[in-house]
């Protein structure tokens, strides 16, 4: 293994970075493959093309003789562009993406090629139910499952496949993916957004919630991250003492990038602009080889499906720079780790982004109206919003100096705060005219101006208030956003719709004016989730006291996150919100604690195995080679070795030190690990592994890393450190 860390390191060090040609100018090149509404005006009927254009604008229904026209067109499209295969894509509850290819050839009885894709193959595929994480909702005889194609997520060419975005159902209708509960979100919450949005603009019809991620990522030589077993199976070190120089000296944020970095971005970007994926920014992370991609905000079912096709299509490019890309949250020790900051507004048909002041009182009463009640949906629903951001990996990242707490809080300034303070001191009933002359020019008409010099952020806080948006900086790197948007987007829903209620009671049974009715309700919602709002420093032992007395949750690991997921008030939220059933929600659970208990798992084996069959040998072949040593001493200078040896002794009995407390404690994870599979109740599995196995994870990673220090370079097995987080 030594061999061939040193063979990964001479190709590392003299791999010479391949330059990225055939770059055109970016407006030219985007959306090229994507089967858009551009392109279906080229290949579709008028009738065609305006009752597609309606599906996605309006959720109307495509009938087959529309269907057939479309996958006609598709087909002819797709063979213009040297496609020969067709695969609906989808995003089962795995974390992956997943597709099966089928040809468009096929033969006719008289022996016959040619090349087909009709209406029902367009909008229906039967793919197996049963391989796929169910939670239960399928069992491994019922194989029975269905993908339905979402015409609002345009199809796409990927390396000669026509890819076709599709949500993924069990064969009795239950939701097997991360977009189907999302898209009924989505659709939830523009009918709540668009009835409060009447109270201000009758014009608006729809509302639309926009996400910008920001994927944030590690690149390292692919051969070195081969001489890796951890990294490899587990996409991590679970290993490895901290490189001399690691962030401390800060030179990499917004660093020049490594040009064999750059030729990497490049590519990508370009099959970025290729596949419609609108990426804006890219940039060097605070920790060595960690880097940042993100996008110009779009629609959020969209904007999820290029997210998880951004993934992959950044590992498949990365092999071509010989890179692995890392996306694990923690992968590294004592650096910092990746997320996925979730960037999330509302906008109107009408073109108003319903979470940014405009030019008028009225205007800026709708921003508030928003601003708060999401500040309340946030509150009454913190455990939640912790819950879909719950992982395996995630764990490690949150809480450390780089990413916010798990304690769930929100950030929005000073001078917000002032405006919300303000608010929350108007007379309870009707507003006198001065009152209301007062609101309108003093507080809501001066949002605008408080806004332009809000320009400070909180990297702490987990829900910033960033402008003219909300931040959702909590969701991990590996993450799919549709899990957290799925949330968010479903308790605003609910608050929306229970703040109508409130203020159209007001109105109709007090005889209050609009403006009246809006201000007493966003007044008592002011002061029933003031509690959530934190400017302070999230990381300091004194804001886990004062969450403690404002009674929010502070659920550090992932089985103490998700078990709200079970309580009846959750259940009750997404039933009546139209987003899950009862037991769509509880199989999330379980697949959710099951990924948990399984990643563990084979995290705690990977690290016995590195740890007996790699480590601990390796130190026994260089502790024999110090006692040959010792016992040349004694040889030579005639005299016992102790005098001439010391040193050597000293180092021989520390080896031995660590190697028994490695074999002794890889013996005891292995007994606790057996002892957590033999638990039938998955909470308590996750409950065993989390606090029984997972400890020892840290202590044999303790005493491997010191033997790092001690034993020859030469002899060491595994790719250190400072040789991966370089870039040559």
């Amino acid at each position: 293994m030594a061999i061939l860390r040193f063979q990964a390191l001479k190709t590392a060090i003299n791999y010479k970075p391949s330059t990225f040609e055939g770059e055109e100018k970016r407006s030219e090149l985007f959306a090229s493959n994507v089967f858009n509404e551009s392109t279906m005006r080229q290949y579709l009927t008028g009738d065609a093309f305006k009752s597609v254009v309606s599906a996605i604008h309006d959720g109307k229904k495509i009938n087959r003789v529309v269907a057939d026209q479309v996958a006609s067109s598709m087909k002819n499209w797709a063979l213009s562009k040297g496609v020969t295969h067709y695969t609906h894509w989808f995003q089962p509850l795995t974390g992956a993406t997943a597709e099966k290819h089928d040809a468009f050839f096929e033969t006719l009885e008289d022996g016959i090629a040619i090349e087909k894709f009709d209406g029902d193959q367009l909008v229906q595929q039967e793919p197996d139910a049963s391989s796929f994480p169910s939670g239960g909702i399928r069992n491994t005889f019922e194989a029975r499952g269905y993908t339905a194609w979402d015409p609002t997520s345009p199809a796409f060419i990927y390396e000669t496949t026509l890819c076709i975005p599709t949500i993924f159902v069990a064969y009795t209708g239950e939701a097997l993916d991360y977009k189907t509960p999302l898209l009924r979100a989505l659709h939830t919450i523009d009918d709540a957004a668009t009835q409060v949005c009447r109270y201000f603009d009758k014009n608006v019809k729809k509302v639309s919630a926009l996400v910008g991620w920001e994927q944030e990522y590690f690149l390292v030589d692919k051969n070195l991250a081969a001489c890796r077993p951890d990294i490899t199976l587990t996409g991590r070190t679970l290993l490895g003492h901290s490189s001399a120089k690691g962030q401390q000296l800060e030179d990499h944020y917004f660093g020049s990038i490594p040009n064999r970095a750059l030729n990497f971005m490049r590519d990508l970007e370009n099959q970025c602009m290729l596949l419609g994926i609108p990426a804006k920014t890219r940039h060097n992370e605070v920790a060595p080889n960690q880097f940042e991609i993100a996008p110009i905000y779009e629609e959020a079912n969209l904007s999820v499906d290029h997210n998880s096709l951004l993934m992959d299509v950044m590992g498949r490019v990365a092999a071509r720079h010989n890179f692995k890309v890392l996306l694990h949250e923690k992968p590294f020790a004592n650096i910092n780790g990746s997320g996925k900051h979730n960037n999330w507004s509302l906008s109107t048909d009408t073109g108003v982004n319903l979470l940014k002041p405009g030019k008028t009182p009225m205007s800026n009463l709708q921003f508030l109206t928003f601003f708060i009640n999401t500040i309340k949906a946030v509150y009454e629903n913190e455990e939640l919003l912790r819950a879909s951001i719950a992982s395996a990996s995630n764990d490690h990242r949150l809480g450390a100096n780089e990413a916010p707490p798990s304690i769930i809080s929100i950030f929005i300034g000073a001078q917000l705060t002032k405006v919300l303070n303000d608010l929350e001191g108007v007379t309870k009933g009707k507003l006198s005219p001065k009152e209301k002359t007062d609101l309108k020019l003093n507080v809501v008409g001066k949002i605008p101006d408080v806004l332009l010099d809000n320009t400070d952020r909180n990297r702490t806080s987990p829900f910033a208030f960033t402008g003219n948006k909300f931040e959702f900086r909590a969701v991990g790197s590996t993450a799919n956003c549709g899990n957290p948007m799925t949330m968010l987007n479903t308790i605003i829903a609910k608050q929306l719709k229970e703040f109508k209620i409130e203020v159209d009671e007001l109105i109709e049974s007090k005889n209050f004016k609009k403006d009246e009715a809006v201000f007493n309700v966003l007044r008592e919602y002011i002061k029933a989730s003031k509690d959530i709002l934190f400017e302070g420093n999230g990381y300091g032992k004194e804001w886990e006291e004062e969450a403690q007395k404002r009674g929010l949750s502070n659920n550090k690991n992932t089985p103490e996150a998700l078990k709200v997921k079970l309580h009846k008030s959750t259940i009750r939220l997404f039933e009546e919100m139209n987003v899950m059933s009862k037991v769509e929600v509880e199989a999330r659970y379980e697949v959710e604690i099951n990924a948990y208990i399984n990643h563990l798992q084979i995290e705690s084996r990977v690290l016995g195995d590195i740890a007996r069959n790699h480590i601990v040998p390796t130190a026994v072949k260089y502790q024999n080679i110090l006692i040959k040593n010792v016992k040349g001493l004694k040889e030579i200078f005639n005299k016992d070795y102790v005098d001439f040896g010391k040193e050597q002794l000293n180092l021989i009995k520390a080896i031995s030190g660590h190697i028994d407390d490695i074999n002794s404690k890889v013996t005891q994870m292995i007994n606790e690990r057996k002892a957590a599979n033999g638990i039938e109740d998955i909470t308590l599995k996750a409950e065993a592994y989390c606090n029984k196995v997972k400890p020892f994870l840290n202590d044999i990673r303790y005493h491997c890393d010191k033997l790092e220090l001690m034993v020859d370079d030469e002899l060491w097995p595994l790719t250190k450190y400072r040789e991966l987080l370089f870039i040559r």
